[in-house]
């Protein structure tokens, strides 16, 4: 995976970078790492100079003490900035496109493009909470209570946990980076950091955004599985244009990891999204 990258840690933020062109920032989601980019990166390197970065706390990177999705982005912005990187697009799925979001509204400046997969923001998940989310998502509640109880649960029996489902979607080098990653201690509390914070300092951030009027001021494209819950649960682009300014995307026929069970459609709708003029 990932031939003729580079891998390096910066700032305390493990990343694979590559290509050349102008800058894309892929952040993946929970509970993987960078290397779910694999068959995406290295199409997008033909014509952008890429940075696929696990999340702080995240794989090989150091944790961030809160969790914030808000601290995670400075940390990341200092990492780009590193690299020569001022300003770039950035792709974020999950809990990565928590992060990226948060870094168009807090750091306008830095993003020229962002492209979100299968989310809503934080606080509209929230809002939208029920019986049928709790049991689908059942995850956002367990891992947000305090600790250590859900690290002691998931530390005694990680396999037990994490990625029940059919595991053929992954890479076999994907699939033990994440399973080298899930297995450490750091990382499972660093990964429930990561929700106490969407059920805390988050939801509070995407609210005060909301009630100040502040939006996503950047072209935004949203891709989400059709084959999982979230287009039954929201209108995903009116949710979306509450938000955001300029948003577009579409449901892919697939179920949550679309970068790894729809490359192809990913790196189509990712290189014309990115290669229209601002």
């Amino acid at each position: 995976m990932f031939e003729a990258f580079e891998l390096t840690t910066i700032g305390g933020v493990r990343l694979r970078h590559g290509g050349q062109g102008p800058p894309v920032l892929l952040l993946h989601g929970h509970p993987q790492t960078h290397a779910m980019w694999h068959a995406v990166a290295p199409e997008l390197a033909a014509d952008h100079t890429v940075v696929a970065a696990d999340l702080p706390g995240y794989g090989g990177s150091r944790p961030v003490a809160s969790g914030s999705k808000r601290e995670m982005a400075q940390v990341l912005v200092a990492m780009m900035r590193e690299l020569g990187f001022e300003r770039f697009s950035v792709a974020g799925h999950d809990r990565g496109g928590r992060c990226a979001y948060r870094l168009a509204l807090d750091q306008p400046e830095r993003v020229e493009r962002l492209a979100v997969l299968d989310i809503v923001p934080t606080a509209e998940m929230w809002r939208r909470a029920d019986k049928e989310l709790g049991l689908i998502d059942w995850h956002w509640f367990f891992l947000a209570q305090p600790e250590p109880f859900p690290e002691r649960l998931i530390a005694a029996a990680p396999d037990a946990f994490y990625f029940l489902g059919d595991r053929s979607r992954f890479h076999p080098e994907a699939l033990a980076d994440y399973l080298t990653a899930v297995h450490d201690l750091e990382v499972i509390h660093a990964m429930c950091q990561d929700y106490r914070a969407g059920a805390t300092v988050d939801h509070d951030h995407d609210e005060a955004d909301l009630a100040a009027g502040r939006r996503v001021r950047c072209p935004l494209l949203v891709l989400w599985a059709g084959r999982d819950e979230l287009g039954r649960w929201f209108d995903v682009l009116e949710t979306w244009s509450r938000w955001a300014d300029d948003v577009r995307g579409r449901a892919l026929d697939c179920g949550h990891f679309l970068a790894e069970e729809r490359p192809e459609e990913v790196v189509d709708e990712l290189r014309a999204f990115l290669g229209e003029s601002s």
